[in-house]
């Protein structure tokens, strides 16, 4: 006969589920074994060893004296080189790597977007807003701009899943690469604190970005807002080998 509760496996995904989604945030000590036990309807036995699983995953550390905490997440190291690849990015530290689009819609250039891509102020341009994961965990929101006119299928092909490397080179781009990056960094805003799983006033790092393709006209600008906590920043002038391309789901 099945015990009484949650079984351990059922008792571990319960956790990992809440620290996934943000409800239990890096550094929240977890509460006593009894108020444990309650909160997840399941025995101690059970409940032990489910902790257990989830500090050999990595995702809860036990602080002799303290007690037991929700493990900080990763540190990504974004490497920022001629030829900047989201999901090359993340695949070489053995992360996972996906995208989620938030919205898409077609506007007349600011002054802001229409240098960056070098367009009359007033152009009509693509912008984009996606979300990044690294491990099913949140580090990036960012919109992106793209000239309407050189590449007018571009929110369709966003829609459909088609990458930004293979929009390329549909129109003919076979290769782009970094011009210029910027980066500073800000308190987060409500909706990205929201989106990022952050807690309110914590730092975000601003990257704007521009692309050009291999005559050196700009095609793509974008700012994103990465979690300052989850991700740094290396700079790497010396890449020199094309990486891989990036897959549909990619940001």
């Amino acid at each position: 006969m099945r015990s009484r509760g949650q079984t351990w496996q059922e008792t571990r995904d319960l956790i990992s589920e809440e620290i996934a989604h943000g409800r239990l945030a890096p550094d929240t000590r977890l509460p006593a074994e009894p108020e444990l036990c309650r909160l997840y309807n399941t025995r101690r036995h059970s409940l032990r060893r489910a902790l257990a699983a989830l500090q050999a995953e990595g995702k809860l550390r036990v602080e002799h004296g303290r007690g037991t905490f929700v493990e900080r997440a990763p540190l990504v190291n974004y490497v920022i080189g001629p030829r900047t690849r989201f999901r090359e990015n993340l695949l070489s530290q053995g992360l996972a790597a996906s995208g989620q689009g938030l919205a898409e819609t077609r506007m007349p250039a600011d002054i802001r977007v229409a240098r960056a891509l070098g367009l009359a102020v007033g152009a009509p341009v693509f912008a984009i807003c996606r979300r990044g994961f690294a491990n099913d965990l949140p580090i990036s929101l960012g919109w992106s701009y793209h000239d309407a006119e050189r590449f007018p299928d571009m929110l369709e092909k966003r829609k459909a899943g088609v990458s930004v490397t293979e929009v390329y080179r549909a129109h003919g781009i076979s290769d782009y690469r970094r011009l210029r990056t910027t980066i500073y960094t800000r308190s987060a805003n409500e909706h990205e604190a929201s989106l990022l799983m952050l807690r309110p006033g914590q730092s975000v790092l601003v990257v704007q970005k521009v692309d050009v393709d291999p005559e050196g006209r700009p095609i793509g600008f974008s700012e994103g807002a990465w979690a300052g906590d989850r991700v740094q920043f290396t700079f790497d002038s010396a890449q020199s080998e094309p990486l891989a391309t990036e897959r549909n789901d990619d940001v």
